[in-house]
């Protein structure tokens, strides 16, 4: 599983971020924009987009990681 990507506001944009990097992956004129680069990223890893508000508190969520409790097949 690959480093959770996170979206986070910068000065004039917003900024893609994977988890424990010091440095930023990407900037983007808009969130948007950066959540479709962080969405790619995370589905090539198998791990979690971490969207952050303007605030910086993360306001949306989405896994791409393999499941740990995928659901029974009741055959």
């Amino acid at each position: 599983m690959g480093r959770n990507q996170h979206v986070v506001p910068r000065g004039d944009g917003w900024a893609v971020r994977g988890e424990r990097n010091t440095r930023d992956t990407s900037h983007h004129g808009t969130q948007q924009q950066a959540i479709d680069a962080a969405r790619q990223v995370a589905r090539n890893q198998g791990s979690e987009l971490l969207i952050h508000g303007q605030n910086g508190q993360i306001r949306a969520r989405d896994s791409y990681g393999n499941d740990p409790c995928p659901p029974r097949d009741n055959r």
